[in-house]
């Protein structure tokens, strides 16, 4: 690891191994949520009902994984379909009120989690760890043409 951006390589690698960080047993949520749902619910959070055209487009990938994808997030309650609100043709997917119940339970977890591992950092080096990973984020965005939207 000679260079940098090996080292970078690596560390990213390795913070994909963790779905989730560590939250007490007593705290986590027996229903938890998948990588892919999560991200889901999250962006439909934000942008409201999207259809699977837009869903496609945000997130790079094809239709049929984000038809499996959406599929199971629709039989699990968390969206429903429903008609354009805007007039459209498509259908779009709508966070139900079970989907954002599960979606903040996830975040408030993952952010208890994010306390475990930081809680021994200086509020300083938590907010210029937090800057430099938004950076890294937007510069991925901006090369790949797909922009996350931040709130």
């Amino acid at each position: 690891m000679d260079k940098p951006t090996h080292l970078i390589e690596f560390e990213t690698m390795l913070l994909g191994r963790y779905l989730t960080l560590p939250v007490p047993r007593s705290k986590r949520d027996v229903s938890n949520l998948d990588r892919s749902a999560y991200t889901l619910l999250s962006r439909i959070s934000i942008d409201g009902p999207m259809s699977i055209g837009e869903l496609t487009d945000a997130f790079g990938l094809d239709t049929s994984t984000l038809s499996r994808q959406t599929s199971s997030i629709l039989n699990s309650g968390l969206v429903e379909r429903i008609s354009d609100p805007a007039g459209g043709m498509a259908r779009k997917f709508r966070i139900t009120d079970e989907g954002a119940r599960r979606l903040e339970v996830a975040r408030a977890d993952n952010i208890a989690g994010l306390g475990l591992v930081m809680e021994d950092w200086d509020p300083e080096d938590v907010a210029t760890f937090a800057s430099w990973l938004q950076r890294f984020n937007t510069d991925i965005e901006r090369l790949a043409g797909r922009p996350w939207p931040r709130t």
